[in-house]
């Protein structure tokens, strides 16, 4: 099958050695121009994704994918409203917990906590607690033990370590002839897990759930059930199903919704960091312009000689498409197949550049998360694919055009 003479005239224009070396280079520079900037985008966007990702595995290790609270605060019956959730084909397990505010007083140091009393065993299959474990055991947690299980940077805030007693001031008073006496109640620390998410581990202690109840005078009642499903990111969408079927007085809320600022300023950076890096490939992909024009200047006779041997403006156009689109495709083959594979071994190559160097870029003596992660999604490499074509594609149009409006006269004119 014969291929057109302008597909046939612009590949081997691109082949051909030019009489002006420096056109050759000049698409050589664009070329990798463009490559380069493909692979840094597939590159910062997949270490973006590892970082989004690495940020949701920890903070659902502590919060859950759905949770149903009571509207007072408290939540009766529990086991038929998680009998009523687990019901949900897409729901894979269920959780009570209890939460309130309370104070640890040590050694006349005092800091402000959210207490959460659970019981272990349900809590695993909801959140992955006992993997942040630093020291002791969740198993600790045992009903009229009175045991607590600290956050990381709490324990270091009060002092204390595992086996110390704490002492864990409640907000809700008894009634005495004198008024109003705080509920105090000595805790002993059985564990301390580490998230590595500030929130967490500076600022929540938990107990066992019989304990939290006796404690905040709450008989049967929790404050609500927590839930696991099979996707998280159908977690919105099995919320307002089940918001249906509950039966009770009491608010559904997802992940997203709890952490949807978090979230929301991680996109938001992604995002924005796509935008920049998507101007570096755009000013790769103009340097097409500068090389085609100049192309299109040292090949002036021929384009006359074409145009008075029959080929038309718009064939003469797509001749210079051909070969500006031909470089782009080269640049963007190399900078997909650079950035795919840097974006899969980049825990080689980083470490490998910190050996080199000697430079750490993320210390663990500094940063919680102290190896770059990636993760490679496929809709991303096409999209910047997608982006980095018509960027080149759009390059060779007016150059192209220029060539297309060549006076045959003029240009032989001299020749």
């Amino acid at each position: 099958m014969a291929l057109p003479y302008e597909l046939l005239i612009g590949l081997r224009y691109t082949r051909a050695k030019r009489r002006n070396h420096f056109i050759s280079f000049i698409s050589l520079i664009s070329m990798l121009g463009i490559g380069l900037g493909v692979a840094a985008l597939i590159v910062v966007l997949s270490v973006m994704n590892g970082f989004q990702k690495e940020l949701r595995t920890r903070i659902l290790g502590v919060a859950s994918h759905i949770q149903i609270t009571g509207i007072s605060g408290e939540l009766e019956n529990w086991p038929a409203i998680a009998a009523q959730a687990k019901g949900h084909l897409a729901v894979r397990e269920v959780a009570p917990y209890v939460q309130s505010q309370g104070m640890f007083s040590v050694d006349g140091q005092v800091k402000g906590v959210l207490v959460r009393g659970i019981v272990p065993d349900m809590e695993d299959r909801v959140a992955d607690f006992r993997k942040t474990i630093q020291s002791g055991s969740l198993d600790a947690l045992q009903p009229g033990g009175f045991g607590v299980v600290l956050g990381a940077d709490l324990a270091r805030s009060l002092r204390v370590f595992t086996g110390d007693r704490v002492t864990l001031i409640a907000p809700q008073g008894t009634v005495t002839p004198a008024g109003v006496v705080p509920r105090l109640k000595t805790f002993t620390v059985v564990g301390i897990f580490e998230v590595g998410m500030y929130e967490y581990d500076s600022g929540l202690a938990l107990i066992h759930l019989d304990d939290a109840q006796r404690l905040y005078q709450m008989d049967d009642r929790v404050s609500g059930v927590r839930l696991k499903v099979d996707d998280l990111f159908q977690a919105p969408r099995i919320a307002r199903e089940l918001a249906g079927h509950i039966n009770a007085d009491a608010y559904l809320s997802d992940w997203t919704k709890s952490h949807a600022n978090f979230f929301r300023a991680v996109q938001i950076e992604k995002n924005m960091m796509f935008i920049i890096l998507s101007l570096i490939v755009a000013v790769a992909a103009f340097n097409l312009v500068s090389t085609l024009v100049m192309a299109v200047t040292d090949k002036q006779a021929d384009i006359a000689i074409l145009r008075t041997l029959g080929a038309r403006p718009r064939s003469i156009m797509a001749v210079f498409v051909v070969q500006g689109a031909l470089v782009g495709c080269i640049g963007l083959g190399l900078g997909i197949a650079g950035g795919v594979a840097l974006a899969l071994n980049i825990d080689v190559v980083v470490p490998f550049i910190e050996r080199i160097t000697g430079v750490h870029f993320l210390a663990k003596d500094v940063y919680y998360i102290s190896d770059l992660p990636s993760d490679l999604q496929w809709g991303d490499v096409w999209g910047v694919t997608a982006i980095a074509f018509v960027l080149s594609l759009l390059a060779t149009l007016y150059p192209s055009w220029r060539a297309s409006r060549v006076n045959p006269a003029e240009a032989l004119r001299y020749e």
